[in-house]
């Protein structure tokens, strides 16, 4: 992931106020991407 990639789903993140800032800054590329995932991305189920 690059880093601005990374910066703004990390400014997401702290905007959905479930993670703390250095917990954020503790986590890999994988572990944003995920909490990303799980939080922001809409799935073809959630429209069902």
């Amino acid at each position: 992931m690059s880093l601005i990639e990374r910066n703004e789903k990390t400014i997401n993140l702290l905007a959905k106020e479930k993670f703390t800032e250095e917990a954020i800054y503790q986590m890999t590329d994988a572990q944003i991407e995920y909490f990303h995932w799980l939080y922001f991305e809409d799935s073809v189920y959630d429209l069902m």
